[in-house]
């Protein structure tokens, strides 16, 4: 199956304008992380959730009552779109962002899209980014649900505490290569370890060809 991976990196929003295009429950969760990552948000639609009028009553967010205008192109970096179903509009929009080479995500066109959004497991500073390329979507969910239950409260507080002994490390001792070998210590013995286990459906899929090949080379008595 054709599909293009892209080139992962991590993109600095902060203090940047972003525009969110839609005003349900996609554009208000977009709309938290984006504020979490220090964006200036501006919310597109002419009507809002809860969550997002809450945001707007309260200053974090621009809103903007209307319809899409060209004009709300310029001067910023990255448009996520999340209106649903109008591939018409997605192309449109694809169309005048790369014009005007703005970054640009449709949540149900990636074909009218110059980036994707991996599903984000966080987990204190930890940062775990799942993709499947858009062959399976689904499953970078159910992957991002079993993670955040493997990177528990025990896991934040681990990663806070090598933090710590980072900065301590960079105060007291001046050799580099002894707070190389200081922080190694301290990862002796850390495995991130799991195991993948295989829906029934799946599994009966793989039993079927050596069902085949069986009954392919039985030979019957003579």
């Amino acid at each position: 199956m054709a599909a293009n991976p892209g080139f992962p990196l991590v993109l600095d929003v902060k203090n940047w304008p972003v525009l969110v295009i839609g005003g349900d429950e996609e554009a208000s969760e977009k709309s938290e992380r984006l504020l979490e990552s220090g964006a200036r948000v501006t919310v597109l639609s002419p009507t809002l959730n809860e969550p997002l009028r809450q945001l707007a009553a309260s200053g974090k967010i621009i809103h903007r009552g209307r319809h899409f205008r060209e004009t709300d192109l310029e001067h910023i970096i990255l448009i996520l779109n999340t209106i649903r179903g109008d591939q018409e509009f997605s192309r449109m929009l694809f169309a005048k962002a790369r014009e005007k080479r703005v970054l640009l995500w449709s949540v149900d066109y990636p074909e009218a899209s110059s980036v994707t959004m991996p599903a984000v497991v966080a987990a204190g500073h930890v940062r775990v980014a799942i993709s499947s390329s858009g062959v399976a979507p689904a499953l970078s969910g159910f992957m991002k649900e079993d993670l955040e239950r493997i990177l528990d409260a025990e896991f934040i507080e681990f990663v806070e505490w090598l933090g710590q002994l980072r900065e301590q490390a960079k105060a007291n001792e001046p050799d580099a290569e002894k707070r190389r070998a200081l922080l190694r210590e301290a990862l002796d013995g850390f495995r991130f370890l799991g195991k993948v286990r295989y829906p029934t459906v799946w599994l009966a899929h793989q039993a079927e060809p050596q069902a085949h090949t069986s009954a392919d080379t039985t030979v019957e008595p003579q």
